[in-house]
């Protein structure tokens, strides 16, 4: 099963002239959502403001070598290694899922596009890209979620953000249990998880304007502008641990005592706080 191409199957029924427009179909809607979701949000407005207010603050001019090698530097570790979660299990759960997603869809791509691959490595591929995002899904969805030191929230309590995380589950999810039960011979089971497949497939690239999906195309923007801000001194950043005990602090930051208050777990505590994330 792990090294059958699940796609090959269904030309019997679907030509692969149809299953290359449905892919060319989804590409388009991300690009269309992802504009205007750009639009609605005004961040393409926000980036080109701020960069504005960055070069008149700044103390230094940052030339092209060094923008070069910041750019590098937020390709390896904001993007490749995600380095900006602090916690070891969100971080883990982000990379198998983001590289889950990335090799599911670029294998999809490659066996209904390419040459062929109805089976070998190119399949087996596809299935581990798809075990990839169901493992780092679910134990982001079921056990880094609802953790207090994260967001606190019950795994059934859904946000419009949720959109973008659950339809990829549900893809993944529905896609291994497609080419379990095709493989098996039970083409009825087959039949009807690969429907909910489509459907899942369908809402996660439709649905870019209301979801997370634009997320992992602006986050690398916000991280390099980020260092770009801080190379150039245009901008007194906190630094990225600190003691939220210290007087110093909460002096400049009159709201920590109140949120220590309310969160007695941080008391006394040098930590290095992480904003709740999303897919």
């Amino acid at each position: 099963m792990l090294t059958t191409n699940p796609f090959s199957e269904l030309t019997a029924l679907i030509s692969p002239e149809i299953m290359q427009g449905y892919i060319i179909l989804m590409i388009i809607l991300v690009v269309l959502g992802t504009v205007l979701d750009m639009l609605h949000k005004k961040s393409a407005q926000y980036f080109f403001e701020n960069s504005k207010k960055s070069q008149k603050a700044a103390k230094r001019t940052v030339g092209g070598g060094e923008k070069a090698s910041l750019l590098v530097k937020t390709v390896a570790s904001e993007v490749i290694t995600s380095s900006e979660f602090c916690n070891i299990r969100r971080r883990i759960s982000h990379l198998l899922t983001m590289y889950g997603f990335i090799i599911f869809v670029v294998t999809t791509v490659m066996m209904i596009f390419g040459a062929d691959t109805s089976s070998g490595t190119v399949p087996f591929l596809w299935h581990l890209g798809a075990l990839m995002l169901v493992v780092g899904g679910y134990w982001f969805w079921f056990f880094i979620r609802v953790d207090v030191a994260a967001e606190a929230v019950k795994w059934y309590q859904l946000r419009q953000a949720d959109i973008f995380i659950l339809s990829l589950l549900a893809m993944s999810t529905f896609g291994l249990l497609w080419s379990i039960f095709q493989s098996g011979g039970a083409s009825g089971l087959g039949m009807l998880f690969f429907v909910l497949f489509i459907v899942a497939t369908t809402i996660l690239f439709s649905t870019v304007l209301w979801s997370k999906f634009a997320h992992m195309f602006f986050k690398p923007a916000a991280a390099f502008q980020k260092r770009m801000i801080k190379a150039d001194g245009s901008r007194e950043n906190l630094p990225a641990e600190y003691d939220l005990s210290d007087p110093a602090v909460q002096a400049k930051f009159p709201d920590i005592p109140e949120y220590m208050g309310k969160n007695p777990q941080n008391m006394g505590l040098g930590i290095k706080r992480e904003a709740p994330q999303h897919y």
